[in-house]
């Protein structure tokens, strides 16, 4: 061999031995907390691994440390589909309720499990995401998304230092987890910012999520996020797989990720009380925020007989530990005009740390809330935060009353347009009507580009905010008609994050009838109401003037109520405007993706009663299953009625079923019917 051929060979062996000395140093440090070598020692080593990589870059590893600094900023986020769907937990709020689901979980694997056992660990106040690894490298990151869908933010994992980059698993492996701060980083990360002059993030939560969502990952690797993961994907594509949920944080613990510190396995409920009780009283010194427990099934076994409902697993739930609360001063009170008119108060307080989050403004619902509270300025009170909920004024402490305190009056007069406010019969609201009001407008084009809606990528509140001040948009429409020497003109706008905007406003017009209906911000017309609406249409929005009254009461969770405001919102000549001209855009609505269970004939389009107390599941999980196979839940028995579903005591209903000649199903027979 030739002295460079040796050389070469020598200088690879040292990447490689770099390498494998720095992945594993660094998984001592953060998911078993042991650092073996110092600070300095570490750095030594990185650099002496950055200078050989510049010099012989065709020998760089794809798991070296020096990969995860970020790379070229990309244009937008892709979506991707989950190979097994990302599901939310149904919640249990107490003790009681946790009680419930364990002897639901009990019930529905009679005969099959003599004892069952669950595990519990935190429930991190975090980001979900999922990790995908082919032979043992990290390949994907995938965000939660809607659940089947999520964006792809591979750059921005690979930067996360407590995400191996390499593990010992062949073939395909899917980590899930949550990505998060820690309190002593993220404590540093706001007081960093706070010497730039930039605004702190609200709380740890918000900046994981905005940190993750960066299009540039050199800005993620410069921010130190955490991984802790919480169980693998349950898809075929996955050999091996552990028998229960403690041997798969073990097999996660194992391969060197951090996992919960506290992780349990029980088989009582007093069991449970004992944990919960103790986790609770340690909560405030945890290096991490948590809002709960997670309890599992432990066998995989059984988890897979007992299933999922189409958002939750039948066998897990988030235990939510109460909320915190804490006293502060309430120094004045504005009026925030949402998108629909509405005037908020909003509290402004002395600042105050609850939950370790400093809070300095709250809200106060409305009108009646103050009056019903006896809320004054001035007045001490009592401040609630949980979880990610926007905190609020809970009451006034009458202990602290000085009287200096002083009435709140409710102006009669829109703060932003100076229009007499009004409120509608049976409301407790006061609403602006004028259709031209700035902050109508703001709040309206910042829905119509939020994300459960059009989702265009960096059109936030900021920049909504910054269009709207600087008369470039007046509403949603407007958007369309934008042009690159507009937003060149603006402060802080570049020729690339000018372009980018324009691309995401343009790509914006592919969307669905269901993302589009819910953007035009209809009074009521949340995002369910909105797929159900598009269905009727047919994916035609010309149909939509043709809906009636009847019509619209006709459709499934559509009361009087949602069927004025729609009829409303099409009799209003300025909204009809308003479509008209973003339909002038060319928008076109593509048919959205279906399941292949949406389409079975015997529950879709049919009408179903149920009677009775079900036993292995609760009427509202009946009732989320047949809407989700296309079936409507009606609550009284007719001739339109297809099925009768039957319980343990059944009522009236029953004896109407039999009389009228109506399909009987038994629980167990409607359960082999939603499969």
């Amino acid at each position: 061999m030739s002295a460079p051929a040796q050389d070469d060979a020598a200088t690879q062996t040292r990447i490689e031995t770099l390498v494998r000395d720095l992945n594993h140093y660094a998984r001592l440090y953060y998911s078993e907390s042991q650092p073996v070598v110092s600070d300095a020692e570490y750095d030594r080593l990185y650099r002496e691994l950055q200078e050989l990589e510049n010099k012989n870059p065709s020998f760089i590893l794809p798991d070296s440390p020096t990969q995860r600094v970020g790379s070229t900023p990309l244009p937008r986020f892709e979506t991707v589909e989950h190979r097994e769907p990302m599901l939310s937990l149904e919640n249990a709020m107490n003790l009681e309720e946790l009680s419930e689901f364990l002897e639901r979980s009990r019930k529905g694997l009679a005969g099959d499990a003599l004892e069952v056992t669950w595990t519990v660990e935190y429930k991190f106040d975090g980001v979900a995401v999922a990790l995908h690894y082919e032979d043992g490298l990290l390949v994907r990151g995938l965000t939660r998304g809607d659940g089947i869908e999520g964006e792809d933010i591979t750059q921005n994992v690979r930067t996360i230092r407590s995400i191996p980059l390499r593990i010992e698993r062949e073939g395909r492996f899917e980590v899930r987890g949550e990505v998060l701060f820690l309190r002593s980083d993220f404590e540093r990360l706001n007081d960093e910012r706070i010497k730039a002059g930039e605004p702190p993030f609200a709380n740890p939560r918000n900046a994981a999520s905005g940190t993750l969502r960066q299009l540039d990952s050199r800005i993620t690797a410069a921010r130190p996020l955490t991984f802790y993961g919480y169980g693998i994907s349950s898809s075929r594509d996955v050999e091996n797989v552990p028998a229960t949920h403690f041997e798969i944080i073990q097999l996660l613990s194992s391969l060197g990720f951090c996992v919960s510190p506290l992780f349990h396995r029980f088989s009582s409920d007093q069991e449970f009380a004992h944990i919960y009780h103790e986790a609770l009283g340690s909560r405030s010194s945890l290096p991490f925020e948590v809002d709960g427990l997670v309890v599992k099934v432990d066998s995989c076994r059984l988890q897979e007989e007992l299933g999922t409902r189409q958002r939750s697993p039948r066998w897990a739930i988030a235990v939510k530990f109460p909320p915190v609360e804490e006293h502060t001063v309430l120094e004045d009170i504005h009026i925030q005009v949402g998108r629909t008119g509405a005037l908020t108060p909003v509290a402004v307080l002395r600042p105050v740390s609850v939950g370790g989050v400093v809070v300095s403004r709250a809200t106060l619902h409305n009108e009646g809330e103050i009056e019903r509270k006896g809320i004054f300025i001035g007045d001490t009170v009592v401040v609630r935060r949980q979880g990610d909920v926007i905190p609020a004024v809970v009451s006034f402490v009458a202990g602290k009353r000085t009287g200096k305190e002083r009435k709140f009056i409710f102006p009669d007069n829109c703060p932003r347009c100076g229009t007499a406010v009004r409120v509608a019969s049976g409301e407790a609201v006061r609403r602006c009507p004028n259709p031209r009001c700035p902050a109508k407008s703001l709040h309206r084009i910042i829905h119509f580009a939020s994300r459960g809606a059009l989702d265009i990528e960096g059109l936030g509140e900021k920049m909504v905010a910054l269009l709207v001040e600087n008369d470039r948009v007046r509403d949603p429409a407007d958007l369309y008609s934008l042009t690159k020497e507009e937003l060149l003109s603006l402060p802080r706008m570049g020729e690339k994050s000018s372009e980018n905007l324009l691309h995401a406003i343009a790509t914006s017009k592919e969307t669905t009838l269901a993302k589009f209906l819910y953007a035009l911000g209809i009074r009521h017309v949340g995002e369910r109401t909105s797929q159900i609406l598009a269905g009727a249409l047919e994916n035609r929005i010309e149909n939509l003037q043709n809906l009636s009254e009847e019509d619209l009461l006709a459709l499934p969770e559509i009361g009087p109520e949602i069927a004025g405001s729609i009829l409303e919102f099409l009799a209003d000549e300025d909204e009809q405007n308003l479509v008209s001209r973003l339909l002038a855009h060319g928008f076109h609505f593509h048919e959205p993706v279906a399941s292949s269970s949406e389409s079975r004939s015997e529950i879709a389009g049919k009408n179903f009663v149920l009677t009775g107390t079900l036993t292995s599941l609760s009427r509202g999980d009946a009732k989320e299953r047949i809407e989700s196979l296309g079936g409507r839940v009606v609550s009284s028995v007719s001739a339109k009625t297809n099925y009768v579903v039957v319980g343990d005591s059944p009522g009236s209903k029953l004896e109407k079923a039999k009389t009228l000649g109506i399909s009987i199903l038994s629980e167990d027979e409607f359960l082999k019917l939603i499969g």
